[in-house]
């Protein structure tokens, strides 16, 4: 069974993945200390992390939603809240200084765990999940298949998109500066879209 909407799921998280939120300005960081290999490793904690946070939500509350339709409605509309929050969020959000300063030998172990810990404890990452997730289930039908469609599409996607950050970080952090609206007054609108859509399009 395909997921329900899939490709408003890709957009959802192409845009996020394009922001420069934590996980990226510590890549950039990284790339720019240590070089792009080392980046390999702390983008496979944060995918990681993710999995681990997609798993518990959706095999916890999975049969619990496909059973309370009405819950599942409220979690679209807490989804959309979210997404106008983070929209907004990212509207208002500037680049952070990325600090040379203090740089020392790092082990591959020692990547991965700061990948795992950024993704881990954002708390944006455990919002995502249960209210975004959830959205593009049908729980009526296999959605263990659904849920690795999406999971699978979703660390793809971001680690690609942490390894891109790592490559072209030179290029990215001196861009970011000198435009740090661009990206986010364009993020922020298609999630705006995006949000509108989910609640005209999504019934249950």
């Amino acid at each position: 069974m395909f997921p329900l909407d899939y490709f408003i799921f890709l957009q959802i998280i192409l845009f996020l993945f394009i922001t420069p939120g934590t996980p990226r300005i510590v890549i950039i960081s990284y790339s720019m200390n240590y070089g792009v290999q080392k980046c390999v490793w702390t983008a496979l904690g944060d995918v990681s992390a993710n999995i681990i946070q997609a798993t518990l939500v959706i095999f916890v509350i999975g049969s619990f939603l496909s059973d309370n339709p009405i819950i599942l409605n409220a979690f679209k509309w807490l989804g959309i809240i979210y997404l106008c929050y983070l929209a907004y969020d990212i509207y208002n959000s500037r680049p952070k200084d990325i600090s040379t300063a203090n740089i020392k030998e790092k082990s591959s172990i020692s990547f991965f765990k700061d990948g795992f810990l950024v993704a881990g404890t954002s708390p944006k990452a455990w919002m995502f999940f249960p209210f975004i997730f959830p959205q593009f289930i049908d729980f009526n039908n296999n959605y263990v298949v659904q849920f690795l469609i999406l999971i699978i599409t979703y660390i793809t996607l971001d680690f690609l998109s942490l390894i891109g950050y790592a490559v072209l970080a030179n290029k990215l952090i001196v861009w970011i500066k000198a435009n740090p609206k661009t990206i986010n007054t364009i993020s922020a609108s298609v999630l705006i879209i995006i949000a509108i859509i989910i609640a005209f399009l999504q019934q249950y």
